[in-house]
């Protein structure tokens, strides 16, 4: 806007350069701006422009050097018009928005008011062309620091009339109208205004009075210090702001004599100082006070100056910081690559991949040197900063950093991996004999193949940490991961790798972990795979654990083929029969039955306690856990089929006991000090336990007031330890004199877990005898049972509900499931069959509503081995003998009466035994089963196979043909 006023819209011959005698005022100002170039320059949105404004009538300031003559013409800006200025008395009011027109300044305002653009229009013509620039007041409510928005504007466009009379400041600008450009009107500032009244509302006129400024001095010495300062000012202003080298370049260009007043017009002017106080300067007619005000305006401008250097050179230090940097980077850079120490990001991943790649080239298949050399030549071609780069580098990363061709070197020493399962674990004769016959295998080989073993039994049996020992025992790695819940295919076979985030599959990232092609691979609980919307898991492993197809394993991440051959997959599940057949099929199944009461011992005792006792920092002379004490504890609180709650009660123990210790040795200090601080003549006396204690003469006690405890420093709260006396021994605290000295003794107390005071240590048993019965009574029978803990024994009971000619009925209760209902179906059928057979008069069953429970009826119980258990029970209550004593029996039975084998032989006779019962009736199809079991298993029992019910029969009731 301010090039287009100075170029364009006024006449060449409105604005003409200062006369040669101007005022050294104005040669201080024009020295400053006197390296500017000649150009007209944007004010940057402060639309005011520089003019003489002079009227004759303002006072010329010497600022002492001798003035120019009064008389002489003076330089003006403005053309003549008649009448005078001063000879308008009433004016169009035109409202200014942001700031207050000064005189000698130019300023560009828009008017909306198509009335009042016509009204200015036609006194310009009439060569009137005056109005009068008001500065418009703030609303009540409104900040004037705050800048007014569009909306602001617009509606101040719509003031009117007498409202718009109100709004305005009394004192304004008498402004000549330059130009009209549409609605844009250019306003050149003369002398100030004081309204007096409103003459019309539509356009607003009023009657205005020309104000002069008061008269001074021009030679006061106070008004040219305050006028010097303002210029000393502005000149540090300069040195800062070429903003304001703009100003006063324009100015100087087109201002005539310079005076005080116009001085002070100036400096406020061109502040940024906001519309309030720029209207102050322009109501006040004092010279001295208007140069006064002026000057805290142009010092603040000062200091905004200085804030906006510092800022400006904080970020130009930043920047010039980082871009030398970044130079010095670059240069460093060429300098390295032109000397051959460093080469770009490129070439070093090329090295770096190829130098990985190198030890491994000789065994690498030839199809993945070909991939890795295809990739490394793209990753030359592509941009670093593409997407494609990344991928590729992450692609080569895991690439070369699989162990090709590289093998760990195995021990095939038999006699050594024995000893190795051995230490590890007490028992599994299967499973290690397994191992050592694929040792023996790859002895014989000279290589060893990898196979898949599936580890089969209940919790806490020790699957996991068998598949650790074997890596041990093979001097192979070793890696483990879970499939547990797994639903997600990628996690097996990887994810395709133009995938963000994108990762290869377990079996990648365990070859890069472990460093060889040969490790052990523990896959636990494969029992438990889960099937989401990700695919099957379960199926994607077939081809992982497939012997014949493992050889060629494709990720879909690497996309080329994996030898796997040489991996040994141990698998573990708790029930076999929830793997998927197609995988089930690949992996050869090792079933580990649980530990009887005899293992348990030895594996408490060898390897439990030794553990937890180190873990709890207790010494082995501390403490002693008796053979009774642990064969309570498996009997009565760990009767499951694995270790792991007995492991948890014997670290209960040993916690305990480390807390019992801990108390004790709290007290002996209290008493070392008690006896310290009030030395007496002790003497050693027997209470009536026969236990030593301390006893003080003076009666005074060591641990209370209670007589009862006189000199009992032993009794450590047996309230607390809840151990009686006679399992602890106590501990001995006993001055003895050498030499004249009293040296005092202390002694550790052992503490003793026996029996008696276990449940002090692991609360009150939690499993009571399974055998109810002595001697079971009439229509109850003992059948043996497979359960996910192990074996137990379950009693099968039938009684007579009512007796009817024709009510034979039976009901069946014990949550049975569908295949237990129907085998009692087949019993009831059995039994008839044979009692018609044995007795054809008794027609108990015909006329017999009989009711079959099975006891422990919150658990469910479902499986086809109780079907000679159940004919039994029902023929003994028909006959109303009783069952011979200590026997049990588990078998299916047809209806036709012959008998089909069962499962879990090996729980069952551990649950018989557990049970001390004596003879036991298993299928002859078992009997080879049974033959497989450790002596110490099979040791004490009479056993009898059978392939007919009628066998059974004479067993159980003591026929004479049996």
């Amino acid at each position: 806007m301010l090039k287009l006023i100075a170029s364009s819209r006024i006449h060449p011959t409105v604005l003409r350069p200062a006369h040669d005698s101007a005022s050294p005022l104005l040669r201080v100002l024009a020295s400053l701006g006197g390296g500017l170039s000649r150009r007209s320059t944007n004010v940057g949105g402060r639309h005011f422009f520089c003019s003489d404004s002079s009227d004759g009538s303002d006072q010329v300031v010497d600022a002492g050097v001798k003035a120019a003559d009064d008389s002489q013409s003076k330089a003006s800006a403005i053309v003549p018009t008649y009448p005078r200025p001063e000879d308008y008395l009433t004016v169009l009011a035109l409202p200014l928005i942001h700031r207050p027109l000064f005189p000698g300044f130019y300023m560009p305002i828009y008017v909306k008011d198509a009335k009042l653009l016509a009204a200015l229009q036609e006194s310009r013509e009439r060569q009137a062309p005056y109005a009068g620039a008001f500065l418009l007041k703030d609303e009540p409510e409104a900040d004037p620091s705050v800048v007014s928005s569009t909306d602001t504007e617009k509606s101040v466009y719509d003031l009117k009339g007498k409202e718009l009379f109100n709004r305005l400041h009394e004192v304004g600008t008498l402004a000549q109208i330059s130009s009209i450009h549409g609605d844009q009107v250019i306003l050149i500032g003369h002398r100030r205004l004081r309204i007096t009244e409103m003459v019309t509302e539509d356009p607003l006129t009023v009657k205005v009075d020309h104000l002069k400024d008061k008269a001074y001095n021009k030679d006061d010495d106070i008004i040219k210090a305050t006028s010097f300062e303002v210029i000393s000012t502005l000149r540090d202003v300069l040195k800062t702001s070429s903003l304001w080298r703009d100003h006063v370049q324009t100015y100087t260009k087109h201002i005539g004599d310079f005076t005080y007043p116009r001085l002070a017009d100036f400096g406020a002017a061109i502040s940024g100082a906001n519309k309030l106080q720029c209207q102050q300067v322009l109501e006040e007619l004092d010279v001295y006070k208007r140069l006064k005000l002026t000057l805290e305006l142009v010092k603040k401008e000062m200091e905004i100056s200085k804030i906006q250097e510092s800022i400006a050179k904080a970020i130009e230090e930043k920047i010039s910081g980082e871009q030398r940097r970044y130079l010095l980077n670059e240069q460093l850079k060429a300098i390295k690559k032109e000397l051959g120490l460093e080469t770009d990001d490129k070439t070093a991943l090329t090295g770096k991949f190829r130098e990985r790649i190198e030890p491994k080239r000789e065994k690498c298949p030839p199809h993945i040197l070909q991939v890795i050399d295809e990739e490394l030549a793209k990753l030359q071609l592509l941009e670093a900063s593409s997407s494609e780069f990344s991928v590729t580098r992450n692609y080569l990363d895991w690439l070369t950093a699989l162990p090709w061709g590289e093998y760990s070197d195995e021990n095939f020493d038999v006699t050594r991996a024995q000893n190795i399962l051995d230490e590890d674990h007490y028992g599994l004769t299967d499973v290690k004999e397994r191992i050592l016959e694929f040792i023996a295998v790859g002895k014989l080989r000279g290589i060893s193949q990898g196979k898949i073993i599936c580890l089969s039994g209940p919790p806490g049996v020790g699957k996991t940490s068998i598949g650790r020992s074997i890596a041990r025992a093979l001097n192979r790695k070793f890696f483990r991961f879970s499939v547990g819940g797994l639903a997600d295919v990628a996690e097996i076979k990887g994810h395709r790798r133009t995938y963000i985030g994108a990762m290869p599959g377990k079996m990648v990232q365990c070859l890069k972990n472990v460093g060889t092609a040969n490790p052990l691979v523990l896959i636990d609980e494969i029992d438990k795979l889960g099937r989401g919307h990700a695919g099957d898991p379960a199926s994607a492993l077939l081809e992982l654990l497939d012997p014949e197809q493992n050889a060629n394993f494709l990720d879909h991440y690497l996309d080329v083929p994996i030898d796997l051959s040489k991996v040994l997959f141990v698998c573990t599940a708790n029930v076999v029969e929830m793997i998927p057949n197609p995988l089930l099929d690949r992996m050869e199944v090792v079933a580990i039955a649980g530990y009887i009461t005899d293992e348990k011992m030895h594996i408490a005792r060898d390897y439990l306690e030794k553990t937890t006792r180190e873990a709890c920092g207790i010494k082995p002379e501390q403490v002693e856990v008796t053979d009774a004490a642990l064969l309570a504890l498996i009997e009565n609180y760990c009767r499951e089929a694995g270790v792991r709650n007995l492991q948890k009660h014997i670290e209960k123990i040993y916690r305990k006991i480390a807390l019992q210790l801990v108390r004790q040795g709290e007290m002996i200090e209290a008493t070392d000090s008690a006896q310290s601080m009030e030395p007496t003549k002790d003497k050693v006396d027997s209470d009536e336990l026969g236990q030593n204690t301390v006893r003080k003469e003076n009666s005074e006690l060591v641990e209370g007031s209670n007589p009862e405890k006189v000199g009992k420093t032993c009794d450590v709260d047996k309230e607390q330890t809840n151990l009686s006396s006679d399992q602890s021994q106590c501990i001995e605290v006993v001055k003895e004199s050498v030499d004249g000295k009293e040296i005092e003794t202390k002694t550790i107390e052992k503490v003793l877990v026996d029996k008696s005071n276990l449940a002090d240590f692991v609360g009150k048993p939690v499993f009571h005898a399974e055998r109810i019965y002595d001697q079971t009574p009439v229509g109850v029978v003992m059948g043996l049972a497979w359960t996910a803990m192990g074996g137990s024994t379950l009693y099968i009971e039938t009684t007579i509900i009512e007796e009817g000619e024709g009510k034979g009925a039976l009901n069946l209760t014990g949550q049975l499931g569908d295949v237990m209902k129907e085998s009692a179906q087949i019993a009831h059928t059995v039994a008839r069959a044979i009692l018609m057979e044995r007795e054809p008069k008794n027609l108990f069953f015909a006329n017999s509503k009989l009711h079959l429970h099975v006891p422990a009826g919150a658990t469910p119980k479902d499986g086809p081995s109780a079907g000679c258990t159940m004919t039994t029970s029902l023929l003994s209550l028909a006959m109303k003998k009783p069952v011979k004593k200590d026997l049990a029996m588990t078998g299916e039975v047809t209806l036709t009466g012959k008998i089909l084998p069962i499962g879990g032989v090996k729980e069952k006779s551990i649950a018989a035994r557990r049970s001390e019962v004596k003879t036991i009736i298993f299928p002859s199809a078992n009997r080879r089963d049974f033959d497989e079991l450790a002596p110490n298993v099979k040791e004490g029992l009479d056993v009898h196979f059978v392939d007919d019910y009628m066998q059974i029969f004479y067993l159980a009731f003591g026929d004479e043909q049996s």
